[in-house]
């Protein structure tokens, strides 16, 4: 693996990332193995490693929102609601803040595991 292939390092991070799921920390873990492949640009390559692990998440949020976004939700059997046009803009909006929240936190966490695989690359601790 080359030291500076950010392309490469930060995808094998995306990953390690989406495999480690299951783990509170995800990013952090890519972002570590990112940056300790990378050796340079740590923080770089770890936030673009959280962003490539956004993209599924943000594909499937996408595709949910089109299908519920819209769907008025105090209606019931007797029809839309007085309230039906008002709960599609916060389904809207849950979703636009709950995707940018993600977002922060997969590229924060990312870039913070990118610094501590640099690191851990640089003092040869591995």
């Amino acid at each position: 693996m080359n030291d500076g292939d950010t392309g490469t390092n930060a995808l094998i991070g995306a990953v390690v990332t989406v495999l480690t799921t299951f783990t509170g920390f995800a990013p952090l873990i890519g972002g570590v193995v990112a940056g300790y492949l990378n050796g340079h640009d740590g923080m770089k390559v770890g936030a673009l490693s959280g962003v490539i692990a956004s993209i599924p998440l943000l594909l499937i949020a996408v595709f949910f929102g089109s299908l519920f976004a819209f769907m008025p939700v105090m209606g019931g059997m007797m029809g839309a609601g007085p309230g039906a046009g008002f709960t599609g803009a916060m389904g809207i909006t849950v979703i636009v803040f709950g995707l940018g929240f993600a977002l922060v936190y997969a590229v924060g966490l990312g870039a913070l595991g990118g610094y501590l695989g640099e690191y851990l690359k640089r003092e040869d601790v591995f």
